[in-house]
């Protein structure tokens, strides 16, 4: 069955979701997290055993909401209009499946934390805009190979019980999840800029540790004061 035509209140999730996808794809671009077709955003369909993900190979400026790929959570094609899904669909499906909270999934090949991933090294909280953000140092997932749900095994396992939403995986990049395919994004965008920031504090020198404590009421700050009342910091 068309999992647009399943129940109205569906198709409207899918609608809504396609154009939001199309959109966010754009600002990948705009941050310059990707380059040619590589990278993706994923976003669970609410209420649904279902994702919508970034075709495979698609330029960035062919993408429109009717290119967009609807899945099952076991990464199987319900509705791609003729159009492949991403080469990554396996692990976020994956990743849907085992951690029930994330509802958006990115992959970005950016300078910076892709040169992190490459030396399987994780990025230290050294920064308040890292305490804010990923509570913790961004840390490093196992290789894995492009193709399967490893990737996606990779991802739970190294972020379950973390308070990062971004994992550098060894040789590959960045993914970053998020309770909205938006926060992903935003994670995805700040995972770069602090990868940057912090590469370059150390060709200056030695990058100065944050105490713990202090991580930790940074986060709740940013989690919980930050920004306007009824506003997340998401």
């Amino acid at each position: 069955m068309n999992a647009e035509h399943s129940s109205p209140d569906a198709a409207t999730a899918v609608a809504a979701l396609r154009e939001e996808l199309t959109e966010l794809h754009q600002e990948l671009v705009r941050y310059q997290l990707v380059v040619w077709t590589g990278g993706n955003v994923s976003g669970r369909v609410p209420g649904q055993d279902l994702f919508v993900i970034k075709p495979s190979g698609v330029p960035y400026e062919r993408l429109t909401p009717q290119s967009m790929v609807i899945c099952d959570l076991d990464g199987r094609v319900v509705d791609g209009g003729g159009l492949q899904p991403s080469s990554d669909t396996a692990a976020h499906a994956y990743v849907y499946r085992h951690m029930p909270e994330v509802n958006g999934v990115v992959h970005t090949h950016s300078t910076y934390a892709c040169a992190w991933a490459a030396r399987g090294e994780p990025v230290p909280c050294v920064l308040t805009a890292m305490a804010d953000e990923f509570g913790a140092e961004i840390p490093v997932g196992p290789f894995a190979m492009i193709g399967d749900d490893s990737i996606g095994r990779g991802i739970v396992e190294t972020l379950t019980g973390h308070r990062s939403p971004a994992v550098l995986m060894r040789n590959h990049g960045p993914f970053t999840i998020g309770a909205s395919p938006r926060a992903a994004v935003k994670a995805a965008v700040m995972c770069e800029d602090v990868a940057r920031s912090v590469h370059i504090a150390h060709q200056l020198g030695r990058p100065l540790p944050i105490d713990p404590q202090a991580v930790d009421r940074l986060h709740d700050r940013y989690r919980n004061v930050y920004g306007q009342p009824g506003t997340s910091a998401q």
